[in-house]
This record gives C-alpha cells, structure tokens and sequence, in this order.
C-alpha cells in the first residue's frame, strides 16, 4: 500500500472522529444512555487509527523535509545529520505502516467486553470432570496474574473431583477480557494417567471450553415478561444454610427456551442477578455465533472462531508437552503452563489471528 493511500484512508476518517467528538459533547446524545455508550464505543475504535495516522503524517513530513535538506543543502555536516535522520525514518516507517493497516481492519467489536467462560467435562468419564477443574485453576491462576475479578456463577461437581460443569465471568475495569480469552473456546484434550486408573495406564480424555462476550445493558432488550422464574435450594459448597433456604435462581427465557442457573450467592437477590446477567450474554451469543461461523470460512487456523467442537490444543503429561493444533505450537514445561502461565501461547495466537486479518485484508 502507498504511502500516500494510507496517509488518505486515515486522514479520511478526521471528519469521522470529529463528529463523534461533537456528538458526544451534546446534551441531546448525553440524555439518551444508549446512543451515548454506542457512539462512545465507536470513537474508542477510532481513536487509537487517528494517532497512529498523525503520527505516521508526522513522519512522512519530516522525511520530507530531511530530503530536501539532504539534495540541497552545501553544508556537509547538515547533509550528513539529514542523511541520519532520513536512514532512522525510513527504518522506522514499514513498522508503522504494518500497524495502521491492522488497525484499518475493523476488530472483533466484543473484543473489549468481560468474558462469560463455561467448561464441562466431555469423554473420560471422572477423568474428564477432574481434568476440567484442573482446566479451572489454570485460569483462575491467569485471572489472579492479570488482575482480573473471577465470579463463579454455576457449578456442577464430579464425583471424584473436579467439574461436570463450571460457570463463572471474568471481568477487568482496564482491559477487554474477551479479547484475550476468546482463543480459548474448543475442545482441550488430555493425555495421562488418571487418578481412578490402576494400571498406570495412559488415558486420553477431554473437556470442552467456551468463551462468550458478555452483553451489555443495551446489546439486547431482554423483559422480565419473556423470563420464568423457579427457586430451588442450593446444593454444595455454601455452609448450612445451603440446602434450607430457596437461594438458587433458575431463569429459563421462554421464546427461545434457554436455560440459566446461579447458586453461588447466598442471596436470592445476587444469584437472579449474576443469572439475568448471564442469560442476557446467552442470547446476545445466538446472534454473535453468525459474525464467529463468518469468521471460521475465511480463517483456516481457525483462531478466535465459534467453531467449539474442534480439537484445539493436547495436553500429554507424560511428555511435559502441551500443543496447541490452530498453530502447531508446543510448550515443554506443561506444570507452568498448567499454573496459569498461558499468556505466551494467547501472544502467538494473536499474532496467527492478526497475519490472517491482514491477508483477508489484502484479498
């Protein structure tokens, strides 16, 4: 792409940005809260294209400028630092101009909303279950690392340890969750002995993992009316008011039948919260798995897709390996990995993920 095409895309965006600028400043669009929290979003977007392309227009003039100095100033040390400076530029120019394009490229819009995360316990019976608490700590240790605010919402425990089913959200004040734990969703597969087996012998099991977009207040209008309410006891962890009090919420929305549950909270009022919450981010996914299924036809790494049936990263533990199959990536120290030291594997994802976004681009 020329310089000059990329210096107009951007600078073609100005008005763009100036006027959401301007709307956002109007007390008609500060009266309505869901035209504020869109408009805001999209100059969110924006802003970050906006100052790479100054700064890129920055660049460009002062290589200009260094240019002209070099072909006709006499002065030789002039010509020299001008020399310098145009060389610096030049090096520094293929770099800024690979970033703009990618922020050209219009990014998953739920990158920067919170994380609703689900895992079950798929093939391998108690293994299955204990391998997907296993999975659970590996990302409650990530969270811890990041900073980020685990709530568990629902919970189905195995019967020799682990989960049949976990529910919980993550969530960060400063930082899009989804964004970073959308390459977890699909299928995690494990390879080791299981603790229930008495022979030693080498068992391949698997948990499912997936990740949703939290919605947000505006991104679906979801009414009380549409919505049946049961109470029931909570069963579990909880202490002994667990199973006398009808704490429990189950929330099953009627036109679609969907179906969520919380009982973590001992209060009623904080678990039909954290439910209505969840069933809210459960249909806002119906319509958010189409832009996903767009995604896996163009993507053949198949990363960041919806695509939660397939097999995408094998855990062996007599290796000390864990791979993941998008990229053919493999990690030699599966006990960190297994800690919550996943962050190097999610960098070379993005990386994957980003290449495909510029190669869909260039076609």
């Amino acid at each position: 792409m020329a310089e000059n095409t990329l210096l107009e895309k951007v600078l073609s965006l100005q008005d763009k940005f100036q006027s959401l600028q301007d709307q956002l400043a109007s007390p008609e669009v500060m009266g309505d809260m869901k035209k504020y929290v869109q408009l805001n979003k999209d100059y969110k977007q924006l802003e970050p294209i906006i100052k790479a392309g100054l700064e890129y227009k920055k660049m460009i003039d002062n290589l200009a400028s260094a240019k002209d100095v070099f072909m006709n100033e006499k002065d030789e040390e002039l010509k020299e630092m001008a020399r310098e400076e145009i060389n610096e530029i030049q090096d520094q120019l293929p770099k800024m101009e690979a970033d703009i394009k990618l922020l050209l490229i219009p990014a998953d819009p739920d990158d920067a909303k919170n994380a609703m995360v689900e895992i079950r316990g798929g093939t391998g019976g108690d293994e299955a279950a204990i391998f997907a608490g296993d999975l659970f700590r590996m990302y409650q240790h990530f969270a811890e690392a990041r900073g980020w605010k685990l709530e568990v919402s629902d919970q189905t425990p195995g019967t020799s340890g682990g989960f049949k089913q976990i529910v919980f959200k993550l969530s960060s004040g400063t930082e899009g969750v989804y964004g970073v734990m959308k390459y977890e969703s699909g299928v995690h597969r494990v390879q080791r002995v299981p603790q229930t087996e008495t022979q030693g012998r080498i068992q391949t099991s698997a948990a499912s993992v997936a990740v949703f977009p939290e919605a947000g207040e505006f991104d679906v209008d979801l009414k009380w009316d549409d919505i049946r309410l049961d109470l029931f006891c909570s069963s579990g962890p909880g202490g002994q008011g667990v199973n006398t009090t009808y704490s429990a919420v189950r929330l099953t929305h009627i036109p679609s039948g969907l179906v969520v549950q919380c009982q973590e909270e001992r209060s009623q009022l904080k678990n039909k919260e954290r439910a209505f919450e969840e069933l809210r981010t459960r249909l806002y996914n119906l319509e958010h798995q189409k832009y996903l299924d767009e995604i896996a036809s163009k993507r053949k790494t198949m990363v960041s897709t919806g695509d939660r049936s397939a097999k995408i990263r094998t855990y062996n533990y007599p290796q000390g390996r864990v791979t993941d199959h998008r990229i053919n990536w493999s990690m030699y120290n599966l006990p960190v990995f297994m800690n919550g030291d996943i962050q190097e594997c999610i960098d070379q994802l993005q990386i994957a993920e980003n290449a495909e976004r510029l190669k869909e681009a260039g076609d």
